[in-house]
């Protein structure tokens, strides 16, 4: 969330509004705060795309496999392949989905994971895909943090509205200068 400076209100030429700003997603930019802008073009755009780079995917691994088998390099490395890019694709596949609902609470931990990730690329794609049908992935989150921003940014900004100078005297108060 980025938030504008509170006392500088609307900027000339920007046409943003004070307050809190939406963070933007991958392929949907701000779309998902109104679900504008042909929000849904781009959920059905994602969803497809990712199941297409999906069974992309899987057509690249089949032909890595191939080559192992035309290197004869053995039935245990075989396996040992297999098993590595299932284990890392449901790890991916977890922690993919797992960042759609929550901020990671030790992004240093995250990037430790990249390259387990990066194996585990068909994971990521799938979780993307599922998520896909229900809401553009991240929204939920986003949504969120965002409306928490506005309710916070609204409670500061009515509880600072008048010139304090200008109080009437409440009891037990000082009156203030005239």
């Amino acid at each position: 969330m980025s938030e504008n400076s509170e006392a500088s209100g609307m900027t000339a030429g920007s046409g943003t509004a004070p307050g809190p700003q939406p963070e933007p997603l991958r392929f949907f930019g701000t779309t998902w705060v109104d679900h504008d802008g042909g929000y849904g073009l781009r959920r059905a755009g994602a969803t497809a795309g990712s199941l297409v780079a999906t069974v992309a995917s899987c057509f690249v691994l089949r032909f890595a496999y191939q080559g192992l088998e035309i290197a004869e390099v053995g039935d245990f490395v075989g396996m040992l392949v297999v098993l590595m890019f299932a284990v890392c694709s449901a790890i991916a596949f977890r922690k993919t989905w797992e960042g759609f609902g929550r901020r990671p609470a030790d992004p240093s931990g995250e990037d430790r994971l990249r390259g387990l990730k990066s194996i585990g690329f068909i994971g990521s794609l799938l979780a993307y895909f599922f998520r896909s049908f229900t809401e553009a992935p991240g929204e939920k989150l986003r949504r969120r943090e965002y409306e928490t921003a506005l309710a916070q940014y609204a409670r500061r900004r009515a509880t600072r509205t008048g010139n304090p100078a200008a109080r009437k005297n409440i009891k037990g108060k000082r009156p203030g200068r005239r």
